[in-house]
């Protein structure tokens, strides 16, 4: 790695210097911005990964509302903390977060490790998480390389490398930890906040509004619409299934998912593989001691997940039978995810 004091570390230090001027009068005012609670900003970093800032506010603040520490996380109902979750979407990270508060309680007293090193031992928590959490609420001298960082570099110095590599991450983050400044949080926040809001993906970058245009190498050559450079996503794959929106006196009958895998622990709606006809469906609904009671509709739904799309033959229909006492009556405390909610009747929401 080039040493202090060449070409390198002038340019970067640069860099380092003008967005530390420019961030403050240019950030977003957010809720996690407004603490260096650790806590607080775990949670904020974890609901933004695959979600939008606009998306997550509210749920960030009825979260610690109701589970305003490590303690509270680590006790709360699995049921609960998925239906405070409901909408997010990725459950995954809930399920972690209350893994990894656990074990804040169990190895580290309940109080939240304030090194690098002992916040990525953490379930859920990798490298760019506990560069945010480290630099943001203890000023560890750590960069948090996300998809925002990664687009600034590329652009700035008009890198072609792939930047779904991990090696380029890793080299983009041991080129940035060399020049951190003492007030490495806000340093980090200020790179992130400019990927977000003017070096933006999917199109031209805001070049006018940026504080780094003077040293943006891909400004100079005209090819910043065209970095980063990223390999393909595979294909999503895609499952056909039949789901059944059941009704006993007008409410979902649900059931709860397996532990393991997709939605793991989450309720459903009863489905099966593949597209049911509709003499198929009255033939799954005897096979599982129900019967139809009343007009069945039936309709057509999508859900994509990440790697994954359920293209879905909705049957809905009020049901009676033996078959009901297999199911749990939705009532309101359950969380059910996307994938299934859009299923249900909108006149059943």
């Amino acid at each position: 790695m080039p040493t202090r004091g060449g070409l390198w570390y002038t340019f970067r230090m640069e860099l380092v210097e003008r967005l530390l001027q420019w961030y403050p009068g240019h950030h977003r005012d957010l809720p996690w911005r407004r603490t260096r609670d650790p806590y607080a900003v775990w949670v904020s970093e974890i609901m933004l990964q695959q979600t939008r800032c606009s998306a997550v506010i509210p749920y960030y603040e009825r979260f610690l509302s109701e589970l305003p520490n490590v303690a509270a996380l680590a006790a709360v109902d699995d049921d609960r903390l998925n239906r405070l979750w409901q909408g997010l979407g990725y459950y995954s990270r809930a399920k972690n977060l209350k893994k990894a508060a656990n074990e804040v309680l169990s190895r580290f007293s309940g109080t939240m490790p304030d090194r690098y090193r002992d916040l990525l031992t953490l379930p859920g928590i990798g490298s760019y998480t506990a560069g945010a959490i480290a630099s943001i609420a203890f000023s560890e001298r750590v960069p948090a390389v996300d998809g925002n960082v990664l687009r600034v570099y590329a652009r700035v110095h008009a890198d072609p490398s792939d930047v779904s590599d991990p090696a380029v991450k890793q080299r983009v983050f041991d080129e940035l930890k060399a020049v951190m400044p003492k007030d490495a949080g806000t340093f980090n926040q200020a790179l992130m906040e400019l990927g977000a809001t003017v070096c933006v993906p999917n199109g031209q970058p805001l070049c006018g509004d940026c504080p780094l245009a003077e040293l943006c190498k891909a400004r100079a050559f005209g090819t910043a619409g065209l970095l980063p450079n990223k390999k393909p996503k595979k294909p999503r794959v895609i499952e056909n299934r039949t789901v059944f929106a059941l009704f006993d006196h007008g409410a979902p009958l649900l059931r709860k998912r397996p532990n393991k895998g997709l939605l793991a622990g989450l309720y459903e709606l009863p489905n099966t593989e593949g597209t049911l006809s509709t003499a198929e469906a009255m033939e799954w609904l005897s096979a599982h001691g129900l019967m139809p009671v009343g007009d069945v509709r039936r309709y057509g739904q999508k859900h994509v997940f990440t790697h994954v799309e359920w293209h879905m033959r909705v049957y809905a229909v009020s049901v009676s039978g033996e078959g009901v006492k297999e199911y749990v009556r939705a009532d309101g405390s359950q969380s059910i995810p996307t994938a299934f909610s859009v299923c249900l009747p909108p006149d059943a929401i």
